[in-house]
């Protein structure tokens, strides 16, 4: 698919920068096409990992429901939103990925993205915490979703261009 060109290209972030932003975010939000075509967007916990968006979920629900009728799906993290009164503007920059989603059948890629979750959540706990984590917390009862990039985008007011991140 052709995705459109972004209208004020000289705000636009290079690859780099974007992989940036999503390797710092905190959290995101999943957009997919739901329930009777509504759009429905959720805001969730996820890891930048080998180059795609991994994020847990339970095995049910309106989410998954989603990408099991329609793959498509993109994800938006908001690096900065600095509300600037006095010019009646903010100072953002944010990125947005659009890819296809897919639920992780191969346990070593979805025992990999377990792996980089707890990393970037837990980075002081230990190898032994993390499997006694997924062995209290029922791993079987979890599902874990990946989004292959197929593009990605990001944009950043033109005041902060040329600024450091």
């Amino acid at each position: 698919m052709d995705f459109r060109p972004m209208r004020r290209a000289r705000q636009a972030l290079d690859a780099e920068q974007i992989e940036a932003i999503l390797r710092r975010g905190s959290a995101g939000t999943l957009a997919v096409l739901g329930d009777g075509g509504w759009p429905y967007a959720v805001p969730l916990s996820y890891v930048y990992h080998s180059g795609r968006i991994y994020f847990h979920c339970a095995k049910s629900g309106h989410k998954l429901d989603a990408i099991r009728a329609c793959d498509r799906a993109s994800f938006c993290v908001i690096d900065k939103n600095e509300i600037v009164p006095a010019e009646f503007t903010t100072y953002y920059r944010s990125a947005i990925v659009f890819g296809r989603a897919r639920i992780v059948e191969n346990a070593e890629e979805r025992m990999a993205a377990m792996r980089a979750l707890a990393a970037k959540y837990s980075p002081r706990e230990s190898e032994d915490a993390f499997r006694i984590e997924l062995k209290v917390s029922g791993s079987a009862s979890l599902c874990v979703v990946a989004l292959d990039i197929e593009h990605m985008s990001g944009k950043q007011a033109k005041e902060l261009i040329g600024k450091a991140e």
